[in-house]
């Protein structure tokens, strides 16, 4: 990407410079070496040879072997000069390609209609916005970039000429053909973007071509069925449709296609301006200058074939001035017609000559003058590479316009009040929309298919926004944008019960024939239906990112070209690819296999990792099963039990906010806030020394075994049931004396101290931090930290008591615990103690998924900011994650983990001494690195089925991963 970027640069400064001195109007590869080739290989060529290179014939890599025979035919008994594929196949093409090369004397020259790349043609290739999406992003960087990526593809499979860049002004809506093809109706973003483009295909070695001359964007008719009129001046002309054409020109365009249009203004006879040479040869060539390659548009469109039979037409569009002869229908019958007309003196052998060198040397340009053959190998892999779906996503993120935003809606900040429900209508509904909102807040999802319209307005009339996605068929531009009459009345209803925020996956015009929707609270356009373009709408609605999007085309009088709402980006997660952070996609798909390898030595049964830099996600992936005899796949948003990350998750900001607001102090002793301390080995622990482990603390204490009997749990201690007195559940169908609770913490008071000042890892203290907040906030941890921390993050999966809030398929299970409660441990937390005080401990109780414990380690890393909300005070985070006492040997922060000072520890040796985090039991660690700006997140159940597998550990699983993602970073 920082080649892409410099290159850009670099043909900035070519544009300023070309700008400042005024280049002719010459393509890019006349120069001596090209017309040296040029006239050698004309001297060598007979009349009949001459007049076979006008020919670009229509080639098809998906048609049967006939089809292929009459190419052949065509090359050695005709002479063709070039092919124009259509539909079929990257290898199929490749293969062909090769093969009528071979039979043709002179490199044959190979173009394509892949004006948002060779998808537009074929199959099993990634494909590009359309231009009108790029168009949006109003960025000339990106259009270079799409140029380049064009051009890697095209060159990659063999093809010299790509017809594009569309240099319509689109300023007709209702344009059956151009529309979305076109960057829009501003003349300037269009000549911008468009020379962007061709300097971006040129730079890197295809040729480009300008088309539909002299401008087809003001039709309301296709020439591919008819020939349309346009009725503008010569003035409007030349001052709007002829501007893009001019700046191209200025910077070297390769040819132009002259399209198959009637413009009065230009020619009154009627003749369709591609055959005719007052727009040809007196406008294109001599007032504009142009002497680069002329093309027809192709000669089977009714715009000419309706008014002349083959071989006639291109007899007449040779005469007009074209040079090449586009999808020719009869190309013998052209051959004699060419042919007569020479012989008769109507056109001379000199003026063929000058067509034939244009030819010749743009095929020097295009390379071949040194052909070779395609290396089909790879060239499925080559045609989808990472960087073109870098290309993709980028643009996607900056097209996204907001059209409206009553009150300023969008983005959404309060995530804990919103109900959020996700409607999706149209005809190629999915539900990329839904999973991408899923990512930041719990969320319900619902299709209207028409039939079901007071059903879903029933299902969602007590959300407190209703987010509806429109989605249209992504296959071309043509497909049907329009709503139907039965959305639209759906769309008015919800409207009269719903605050509605509307993403509009179609065409932006659609927008002007639907007003209905723009009396939503907010209107989002995307331009396309992709799952990009939804995760560009989520992260705008939720304050993921800022939209910078503006209309390429007007939505009528209040909606003008350019219109655009920006939005405030409020620094929640993004997601994105690695190079956007300057990270290595390649070095970090390393952590596959690292993932796999775990799996496969059942250190766990599966995982979830997440990767963040500067705020971006950018590798999220789960692994393997819930169970090893599980049916079903883990999934993103499958829930794990965090263990001690607990710690960090729960009590920690529970501890920093009493220090924000000044009830607590580090060097606070426990009698302050605990009575029950008084008189014991506890009253004069200090805050500090607890939460760094060196208060003497034991590392813990097995509560449950004295409540067994026979090696079971003891019917004294326990009930089957929910009962009186017997309210606190530790399992499925087993629940502990309530009053047991006060014995766990007189146990807690009556251990010994062990060494106080120096480190040793303990729970216990936990326990009692726990009951500070408690009683302090006078309310239970699991609601204080679900209030304070939980919802605000839009953290919607992180919390205790998960099967009070999701079913128990979106849970992993941990143990079959075969010595305490001999049961698979699903939903209840995998701690003793922590579930004998009923599933909520200061040290463990706390489940999630991996991307919701993102955001709380990336609030951690923004220095307890985050979504537009500040949870601690500035300097606070930076206070707990340092070193307290390095000098004692002592790793920890206040609270948090710290890399080891000697030994092994948690975390690699490539984390730097500012980094900090939690690991738990479990197998999970979540990692924050300043330094680098950081986040690591490695969630599994390696306790399943039995805690004393210790093959995560002892094979260094989360340690290495660590070490994949510091050797991504790019230098």
């Amino acid at each position: 990407m920082h080649t892409i970027r410099l290159n850009f640069k670099l043909s900035l400064l070519f544009l300023m410079m070309t700008a400042s001195f005024g280049l002719c109007s010459q393509p890019f590869y006349q120069g001596d070496d090209a017309s040296v080739w040029a006239d050698s290989t004309m001297k060598s060529m007979t009349i009949q040879q001459k007049i076979g290179q006008l020919f670009m014939v229509a080639a098809y890599s998906n048609r049967n072997a006939a089809h292929e025979r009459e190419l052949t035919s065509l090359i050695e008994n005709h002479h063709i000069g070039g092919l124009i594929f259509f539909q079929g196949g990257p290898v199929r093409q490749a293969r062909m390609t090769n093969r009528l090369q071979a039979k043709s004397d002179v490199p044959l020259m190979i173009g394509m209609d892949a004006e948002w790349d060779l998808a537009m043609r074929l199959d099993s290739v990634t494909q590009l916005p359309w231009p009108m999406t790029l168009g949006a992003t109003n960025d000339s960087s990106l259009a270079y970039e799409y140029g380049k990526t064009i051009a890697r593809h095209c060159k990659r499979l063999g093809v010299h000429f790509n017809f594009g860049p569309v240099l319509d002004i689109n300023t007709n809506p209702d344009n059956p053909i151009i529309g979305v093809r076109s960057f829009g109706e501003d003349v300037e973003r269009v000549s911008r973007l468009s020379v962007a483009y061709t300097l971006g295909m040129q730079d890197h070695g295809v040729l480009a071509c300008g088309k539909h001359f002299p401008g087809h964007g003001d039709t309301d008719q296709d020439s591919h069925k008819t020939l349309p009129s346009v009725h503008q001046s010569y003035p409007r002309l030349s001052e709007v449709e002829w501007a893009p054409y001019r700046e191209n020109f200025k910077h070297g365009l390769a040819s132009v296609m002259v399209a198959h249009l009637n413009v009065p203004s230009l020619d009154r006879s009627g003749t369709p301006t591609s055959l005719s040479p007052i727009v040809v040869d007196s406008l294109l060539r001599n007032e504009l200058g142009f002497d680069g390659l002329a093309f027809t548009d192709a000669l089977n469109m009714r715009g000419v074939s309706d008014l002349y039979p083959p071989g006639e037409v291109d007899l007449r569009a040779l005469l007009a001035g074209n040079d090449v002869l586009l999808f020719a229908e009869d190309v013998p019958a052209a051959v004699q017609k060419i042919t007569a007309a020479i012989a008769s003196g109507k056109l001379s052998e000199k003026e063929l000559d000058l067509h034939v060198r244009r030819i010749l040397m743009a095929k020097y340009g295009a390379g071949l003058a040194n052909y070779s053959p395609i290396a089909v190998e790879n060239i499925i892999a080559d045609l989808n590479d990472h960087d073109s779906r870098v290309l993709i996503k980028q643009i996607y993120d900056q097209a996204a316009t907001v059209v409206v935003n009553k009150d300023r809606i969008l983005p959404l900040q309060n995530l804990e009040n919103e109900k959020v429900t996700v409607v999706n209508i149209g005809s190629r509904i999915n539900n990329n929309l839904a999973d991408a909102a899923a990512h930041y807040s719990l969320v319900e999802s619902f299709d209207f298919t028409g039939a079901n319209a007071s059903e879903v307005l029933k299902k969602v009339a007590l959300s407190d926004l209703v987010i509806v996605g429109y989605f249209t068929d992504n296959t071309n531009p043509w497909r049907r944008y329009v709503m139907n009459e039965e959305e639209k009345r759906f769309i008015q209803r919800l409207l009269l019960q719903n605050r509605v925020v509307f993403v509009h996956f179609a065409n932006p015009y659609g927008l002007k024939s639907t007003p209905e929707i723009l009396e939503s609270e907010a209107v989002i356009q995307t331009y396309q239906n992709t799952f990009d373009a939804a995760l560009s709408a989520a992260q705008i609605i939720f304050g993921a990112r800022e939209a910078s999007g503006t209309l390429p085309v007007s939505i009528g009088v209040l909606m003008p070209s350019n219109h655009g709402i920006p939005t405030l980006d409020l620094n929640r997660l993004r997601y994105g690819f690695p190079e956007e952070v300057g990270m290595d996609a390649t070095t970090l798909a390393r952590i596959d296999a690292e993932v796999q390898r775990a799996i496969r030595a059942k250190a766990t049964p599966g995982a979830q990792v997440v990767v963040a830099r500067r705020g971006v996600i950018v590798y999220e992936r789960s692994f393997g099963k819930p169970m090893y005899s599980s049916l079903e796949t883990v999934k993103w948003d499958d829930i794990y039990d965090i263990a001690s990350i607990t710690k960090i998750a729960a009590t920690l900001p529970m501890v920093m906010r009493m220090y924000d607001e000044g009830k607590l102090e580090l060097n606070d002793e426990l009698g302050k806030f605990l009575p029950e301390t008084i008189g014991t080995n506890k009253e004069h622990l200090k805050v500090i020394d607890v939460l760094t482990h060196q208060a003497g603390l034991q590392a813990w204490i097995p509560f449950y075994i004295e409540t067994l009997e026979a090696q079971k749990p003891s019917n004294t201690y326990y009930s089957k049931s929910l009962k009186e007195g017997y309210t606190i559940q530790v399992a499925k169908d087993l629940y502990i004396r309530d009053d047991y609770r006060d014995t766990i913490y007189d146990l807690i008071l009556k251990s010994p101290l062990e060494n106080p000042g120096k480190y040793k890892y303990s729970d216990l203290g936990y326990y009692l931090m726990k009951k500070i907040v408690e009683q302090t906030y006078r309310a239970p941890l699991d609601v204080l930290v679900q209030e304070f921390l939980y919802r605000p993050l839009g953290a919607w999966s992180m919390g205790f008591h998960p099967r009070e809030r999701f079913s128990l398929d979106k849970i992993i299970p941990t143990e079959e615990d075969r010595y305490f409660r001999y049961q698979l441990i699903q939903g209840f937390v995998h701690d003793q103690g922590a579930a004998m005080m009923g599933g909520v401990g200061g040290h463990a109780g706390v489940f999630s998924n991996a991307n919701d414990l993102a955001k709380l380690m990336q609030m951690y890393l923004n220095d307890g900011e985050y979504g537009g909300h500040r949870y601690f005070r500035p300097g606070t985070i930076e206070l707990f994650t340092k070193c307290a006492f390095c000098e004692n040997k002592n790793r920890r922060g206040i609270g948090f983990d710290k890399p080891q000072l000697e030994g092994a520890g948690p975390a690699c040796d490539c984390a730097s001494p500012k980094s900090f985090g939690h690991t738990g039991f479990t197998g999970t660690i979540a990692w924050v690195d300043p330094s680098e700006d950081l986040v690591y997140i490695f969630l599994s159940n390696r306790v399943y089925p039995d805690a004393e597998n210790r093959a995560l550990i002892s094979m260094n699983i989360r340690t290495n991963i660590q070490e994949i993602i510091y050797d991504s970073l790019l230098p």
